[in-house]
């Protein structure tokens, strides 16, 4: 399977089994735009779940804060957005499509090899209007990165929570840029979700902080289920770094289409806190200055794209052991158990009473604990496939004999090994694996 064809394989995953579809695909679709479906807000939720709990809950240098998407204006006027959030645009002469000029290596359109205009500055910031008139005193924009209302709140956050440096303020939520070639999927999208965090440091702890922080996000991704052999780190060249920062390590995955940028690492110096004109007494020295941060600014849609490219595995011929396989393949969806949808399925042997009531009882007592699903259509063998494919890592089978010796059997999505259960005993047994 080459890499283009697991990419198909996978889009067409997404849609059938309920992860992620073209937003308004009814009327043609929009180009940029993505709805995340039943599973695909699970496996969303799961990711964020995973990076809060390990990077705010397990923590004590390190709060939360949850701002607006649309702000004050003068934010991004300080930032230097609304001069510098520029992207090179070239259109061709020929067919009049756009391309960023840094991804045209050559003269000439790579679809037609028509003549390419000049490029021109395009300021990829979404903007909107608040109120009932349209005019300039009214414009707003769409936040183009979650981080600008971490570093206005600096002030504010300290204080109320009494923090001391070094500490950090962590976000996720929605941020829009208007990219003037979206593509690969949910890669790169003009709507999308951050995970970003802002510690901010003493100066002279920089470089200390920053490889640190560096270790600990590159770990992270290795510790829900991708190997390290898939992740790079590229150093950014002077050339190549924002206009902000002294130093930038890019992690990095091996997409299908190349690899890619899957988070930033940045050394932001005291840009943006000068830049909003805000700073920092240490209350010991009664020194004031201000903080250097180090940035972890991370995107949920290429996280959910890496891990699930990762975790996506066809198995030629199927994989059953006790009888000949006649299926030309399976496919498994290897996810990390802290991601997976559905952590359990609950699947009746038969549609009669006698099993499906009690099964649909134990289905109802777990739904307490995890997300379940509970599917009692066609052979159980189809049924252990379907929760394969969307990555369920256990499945429970309740039979005929559960009536009579109070068991269930397990079965593990990756071994497929299988053990009874006492069902008084399910719940703790399911908590130890998961």
């Amino acid at each position: 399977m080459t890499e283009s064809t697991k990419m198909e394989k996978l889009i067409s995953l997404c849609k059938r089994r309920g992860f992620i579809f073209q937003s308004g695909e009814k009327y043609g679709g929009l180009q940029g735009f993505w709805d995340f479906g039943p599973l695909g807000v699970e496996l969303k939720n799961n990711i964020k779940k995973a990076w809060w709990k390990k990077f705010v809950q397990e923590r004590d240098d390190v709060v939360g804060l949850d701002s607006t998407i649309i702000t004050n204006p003068t934010v991004w006027e300080k930032s230097g957005h609304v001069e510098g959030f520029h992207d090179e645009l070239v259109e061709c002469k020929k067919c009049h499509y756009r391309f960023k000029k840094d991804e045209i290596k050559d003269i000439t359109c790579p679809d037609c090899e028509g003549d390419l205009t000049e490029a021109r500055q395009f300021n990829t910031m979404l903007k909107t209007f608040i109120g009932p008139v349209e005019d300039s005193a009214s414009a707003a924009y769409l936040r183009p990165e979650t981080a600008q209302n971490i570093f206005v709140n600096f002030d504010t956050v300290r204080q109320a929570m009494r923090l001391k440096l070094p500490f950090g303020i962590a976000q996720i939520g929605k941020a829009f840029r208007n990219e003037i070639t979206p593509g690969n999927f949910i890669f790169r999208s003009r709507e999308f979700e951050q995970m970003e965090m802002e510690f901010f440091i003493n100066p002279k702890d920089d470089d200390k902080w920053f490889k640190q922080w560096l270790e600990a996000r590159f770990q992270w991704y290795q510790d829900l289920g991708i190997k390290k052999e898939n992740l790079h780190q590229y150093e950014q060249k002077k050339d190549e770094l924002a206009h902000y920062a002294k130093y930038a390590v890019d992690i990095e995955y091996d997409f299908p289409f190349g690899k890619k940028e899957l988070e930033g690492i940045h050394n932001r110096t005291d840009y943006d806190l000068k830049a909003h004109g805000l700073e920092y007494r240490d209350e010991e020295s009664k020194q004031k200055y201000i903080p250097y941060v180090i940035e972890t600014s991370a995107g949920v849609d290429r996280a959910a794209l890496a891990f699930l490219l990762e975790a996506y595995e066809e198995v030629k011929g199927g994989r059953t052991t006790t009888t000949e396989s006649n299926k030309e393949q399976e496919v498994v969806l290897r996810l990390h158990k802290d991601l997976a949808p559905y952590k359990v399925a609950v699947l009746p042997l038969s549609k009669k009473d006698e099993v499906s009531k009690p099964a649909k009882e134990l289905f109802c007592k777990l739904q307490k604990h995890w997300m379940v699903t509970y599917d009692e259509v066609a052979s159980i063998g189809r049924r252990y496939r379907r929760q394969d494919e969307i990555g369920t890592p256990y499945c429970v089978t309740y039979d005929f004999d559960s009536n009579e010796d109070n068991k269930v059997t397990v079965r593990d999505r990756d071994t497929m090994k299988q053990e009874r259960v006492e069902i008084k005993e399910l719940v703790n047994y399911l908590s130890n694996l998961l």
